[in-house]
């Protein structure tokens, strides 16, 4: 992984928003420094409020830096384009297309392929995220692990070079999500996919991650990137190993450092 073609190149990132009713500036983002490798899963923990969807959000060209690059596939990041998909903590499926029409949406707004085409990449990528017998069916007669699958198959269509992942799974029940974990694993390294993923819970981030950014409190620095020295093929059963005891109670640690002077500001 350390030889694969860098795909995200995140340097000395800055962000600021300014807040008209405190007439003051708000620094979210301090100087993020990030790198992501082709066919790397890169997850990003720390306290709540410092700033991992805003930097997600930059990424993915919904908002603007200060300062700093980011580049995927060494283009610089202006704007949304074909080559990011994000996937939200919230399904946002319409509710008025099938499953199949679902995915097809970002194929019919690119309008590179034709109709045939279309609709044998979306029944592929269906039956690649394990919904083969669902084609047919409406969100609301899904659950919701099932529609979140869906919402994955529907960012895959396009084909994007990063995946971008904000909680995909916070929605979720307990026993569904750690299923919906292994799962997200199979289904990225079928479709051969490059991902950086979001989440709040240190154990989802060590099971999914090659690695794992720590940022401090806001404005966000990455206070520690650490490597998952796990075995390659992850199963819920390495939730039981000591390394990922020792990986967890770790980084916990350092985001308690970072929570504690927010706690007190607060």
């Amino acid at each position: 992984m350390s030889h694969a073609p860098l795909k995200l190149e995140a340097a000395g990132v800055k962000l600021a928003f300014y807040n008209e009713r405190m007439k003051r500036q708000l620094v979210v983002l301090g100087g993020i420094d990030l790198t992501v490798r082709e066919g790397e899963l890169v997850s990003i923990v720390g306290p709540s409020g410092c700033g991992k969807s805003t930097f997600l959000s930059a990424v993915d060209g919904l908002v603007k830096v200060n300062g700093g690059t980011i580049k995927v596939d060494g283009k610089t990041v202006s704007a949304p384009g074909p080559d990011r998909a994000m996937v939200f903590q919230q399904d946002s499926l319409f509710p008025w297309r099938t499953v199949l029409r679902n995915v097809m949406y970002g194929l019919e707004l690119q309008k590179r392929l034709s109709k045939d085409e279309m609709r044998k990449r979306a029944s592929d990528l269906v039956e690649l995220v394990g919904l083969g017998g669902f084609a047919e069916h409406y969100p609301h007669e899904l659950s919701g692990g099932m529609r979140q699958r869906v919402n994955i198959a529907r960012a895959l269509a396009p084909d994007p070079e990063l995946l971008l992942l904000d909680e995909p799974f916070a929605a979720l029940d307990a026993q569904t999500r750690e299923f919906m974990q292994v799962e997200l694993l199979k289904i990225l390294a079928r479709a051969k996919k490059t991902a950086l993923f979001i989440t709040h819970q240190i154990d989802e981030a060590i099971i999914l991650s090659h690695r794992v950014a720590v940022f401090s409190a806001r404005p966000a620095r990455i206070k520690a990137l650490i490597d998952i020295d796990l075995p390659a093929a992850r199963t819920l059963e390495v939730k039981l190993s000591p390394r990922f005891r020792e990986l967890q109670d770790h980084i916990w640690r350092l985001i308690q450092e970072e929570s504690a002077p927010m706690a007190k500001v607060g």
